[in-house]
């Protein structure tokens, strides 16, 4: 069994893994990384589509799922994934080209092409191509997200993807009763990090909440479409938070899909009840009406890049009896992250100080520190280890803290290396 690394060595973006069991070749993953802003995106290592048995997609973000259209130009393969997978890939990818006209190989004819390929799979659901079979498994990470076992030839495979061991409210666990294997593909986005317990970020959450409505302001929350807005409705749900709650933007897209697929998530009641409680915002005459009095606003985008989040910030950011909320990830170069370290928007053209009061939340959707060292303890065999998904520091630290506490021989790719077990 060979790897190719495509995409994801020393960086969190553009993951791409071609597995060549004995002649059958499974393509795991092909995303997009986003350059800064007026920088073009990159793509994972060319792969020509008749050279593929099948594409499998782990999750629907776009730094994993973002790039598979392009393999539909003039290819026909079969691709794989959860049937939530494929219903926000196709959101996903729609919407990168609806904001980045032009700026990719493929368009929304490329994208119909994948869907009319799509061959959807449940997790344990074993399928064999060629001399290979392979399952995918719950990785607690997003809606239908999921690891990849292959298996050929007695050597077994397991990738990451993204995952998120204990899962959340909103999902279950990590899935990793998978046997021994050979060789490890692990993300390493948080390898460095150790995250504070999810509950004490709930807790506090809540009360900057009740804060902001003490003294009759609106709290403002920029969040991540898929599966963060929703877990903090249910967090507010949870809490018996008595204001009203807004939904905006493509969030609510999202909870339809999360709706289909009920059997996906950790309790379809309590999803439901926090969704079917929140005031659902689709026009914007009642944006601005919704603004009259203390309530809190869920909306993308979740760094303040473009959505809803523009509107509201303009109309929010400037009066201190409000509240922001960041609780997704803020990306360098960000709207997000500049409000993080100056305390500035720009607004009408110029940067303007915020007098709301802005604090940040942790929320991650992926595993700590804590968490894949947790992992890799369960791991059983004697696998090689490839470290990924991580900027450079925590890929290499990763590899050389595994190799150090498990004796396993582990490290960090470089895109275009082959490994073979």
């Amino acid at each position: 069994m060979n790897v190719k690394v495509l995409g994801a060595a020393n960086e969190v973006g553009r993951s791409g893994f071609l597995v060549n069991c004995n002649g059958t070749n499974l393509l795991l993953d092909y995303g997009v990384l986003f350059g800064r802003r007026g920088t073009p995106p990159q793509y994972p290592l060319h792969v020509k589509p008749k050279d593929l048995d099948a594409i499998i997609i782990t999750h629907a973000h776009l730094d994993h799922s973002g790039n598979v259209p392009s393999l539909f130009v003039s290819g026909n393969t079969d691709v794989y994934a959860t049937p939530p997978t494929f219903d926000l890939s196709k959101l996903l990818i729609e919407d990168m080209l609806k904001i980045e006209k032009n700026s990719h190989p493929f368009d929304i004819p490329e994208l119909n092409n994948m869907m009319k390929n799509a061959k959807e799979i449940g997790f344990r659901q074993k399928v064999t191509k060629g001399n290979a079979t392979f399952e995918l498994r719950e990785s607690g990470h997003v809606i239908g997200g999921s690891t990849v076992l292959v298996e050929s030839e007695g050597k077994r495979l397991f990738y990451t993807g993204d995952i998120k061991t204990n899962g959340s409210r909103m999902l279950r666990e990590m899935d990793l009763d998978i046997g021994e294997i050979d060789m490890l593909i692990t993300e390493s986005t948080y390898a460095k990090t150790e995250q504070k317990p999810r509950k004490e970020s709930e807790d506090e959450l809540i009360e900057f909440a009740k804060e902001v409505m003490d003294r009759k302001g609106i709290l403002f929350i920029p969040s991540f479409s898929v599966e963060r807005s929703q877990e903090i409705a249910c967090i507010l749900r949870n809490a018996n938070f008595k204001h009203r709650i807004i939904m905006d933007g493509m969030a609510l897209k999202v909870n339809e899909i999360m709706f289909r697929h009920p059997e996906y998530l950790r309790d379809p009641k309590v999803f439901s009840d926090a969704i079917k409680g929140a005031t659902a915002i689709t026009d914007h005459a009642e944006r601005k009406r919704v603004m009259e009095e203390p309530c809190v606003v869920i909306s993308p985008a979740g760094m303040l890049v473009g959505g809803n989040a523009v509107f509201y910030l303009q109309h929010l950011a400037f009066n201190d009896k409000n509240g922001i909320a960041l609780v997704s990830y803020q990306g360098e170069g960000t709207p997000g992250k500049k409000l993080l370290e100056t305390g500035k928007v720009s607004a009408r053209g110029k940067d303007i100080s915020v007098t709301a009061q802005v604090k940040q939340f942790e929320f991650s959707g992926h595993a700590d520190r804590n968490e894949l060292f947790d992992m890799i303890k369960k791991i059983k065999g004697n696998p090689k280890v490839l470290t990924v998904h991580g900027d450079s520091e925590s890929c290499d630290l990763f590899a050389q803290e595994i190799h150090e506490k498990f004796g396993l021989e582990a490290h960090s790719p470089a895109v275009n290396e082959e490994i073979t077990v």
